[in-house]
Order: structure tokens, then C-alpha cells, then sequence
């Protein structure tokens, strides 16, 4: 075979690869209006947290982020879903972290029968380092030097969401498993 047929086959096979990385699966968990009327609020005293990963890219695998809520891992996050804690009203706390990062703390304060929403994305420290990761140990390691002034050194965000925003996003996600 020549150089230009096989340049051809392995173009066209990642050209593949990537269209089915891509793709989005479909969840299914409740959507969170179902969620809503199944539980009902959150009990005297408490607050909801719900969290939410948008619709998108869920790369190869699309693994949980995991993270946690006053040192209670959450998992099942995934891209397109969402899940919830009732927690007593008062202080909380975000906690995810990753190795060769570094942690991210998000405080935040609960109302008794607050829903709070937060939106999980990637920080943009992470984000550098996932640019960056076809740079080899090098490229790596400059990375992590430039990005050590950022003020999140951990992998994720968590975002306060208004309310009637959260709820028109997370209608279109489903609760993750």
C-alpha cells in the first residue's frame, strides 16, 4: 500500500473516533421536575443542593467527576445529569480533588428549605492541563508551573446557578445513577 492510501485510512478512522467520542448517550434517570414531585421538598430544617453537568462532550468513557459535600462523596455525575443532597441549613462545603493538581474548596451557606443549584465544569486550571497533555512530561510540567498562580489549583468549578436559569437547564437533564 502506499503512504498516501494508509495517510487516508488512519485520517478517516480518527475522523471516526472522534464523531463517536463525541456522541452523547442517553441517560436515564429522572428528569428533575419527576424528582421534584417523588421526594418532595427538602424536610424542616434542610436545604437542597443539586448539582448539574450540562449537555455536551462526554469524551471517552465519560467518567463520574467525583467530588464531595462535607466530606460525603458524591458520584454519578455525568455529562448530561445531575444529583442532589438534602443537607441541614447552615455551612457546606465542595470538595474535588485530582493528584497532579491540587483541591477545590467551594464554601457555601444553606437556607432551611433553600434549593441551592451549582453547575460542575472543569476549572481552568484542568482545562490548561487537558490542552496541554499531548505535550509530553515537559509540556506537562510547564503547565503546571504556569498554572500554579490560578486561584482554583483543583480540577473543578462549582457555580451558583439563579434559580429559574437552574431550572430550565436541569429540565433537560436527567438524575444520574
Amino acid at each position: 500500500m502506499s503512504g498516501g492510501v494508509m495517510l487516508l485510512r488512519g485520517l478517516v478512522l480518527f475522523v471516526a473516533a472522534v464523531l463517536l467520542c463525541g456522541c452523547e448517550t442517553a441517560r436515564s434517570g429522572l428528569d428533575y421536575s419527576a424528582t421534584e414531585r417523588k421526594i418532595g421538598p427538602p424536610k424542616a430544617g434542610h436545604a437542597r443542593v443539586v448539582v448539574l453537568r450540562e449537555k455536551g462532550f462526554g469524551g471517552i468513557g465519560d467518567p463520574d467527576w467525583a467530588f464531595s459535600i462535607d466530606g460525603t462523596p458524591i458520584k454519578g455525575l455525568k455529562t448530561g445529569t445531575y444529583v442532589y443532597v438534602d443537607r441541614p441549613a447552615g455551612q457546606h462545603q465542595f470538595v474535588a480533588e485530582e493528584a497532579a493538581l491540587g483541591v477545590t474548596r467551594v464554601d457555601f451557606t444553606a437556607r432551611s428549605g433553600q434549593t441551592l443549584f451549582f453547575v460542575a465544569r472543569f476549572s481552568e486550571r484542568k482545562n490548561a492541563m487537558i490542552a496541554n497533555s499531548s505535550t509530553g512530561l515537559l509540556g506537562w510540567g510547564l503547565t503546571l508551573a504556569i498554572t500554579s498562580g490560578y486561584k482554583n489549583q483543583g480540577p473543578l468549578d462549582f457555580l451558583p446557578l439563579e434559580e429559574q436559569a437552574a431550572r430550565t437547564t436541569v429540565a433537560e437533564l436527567r438524575l444520574a445513577e
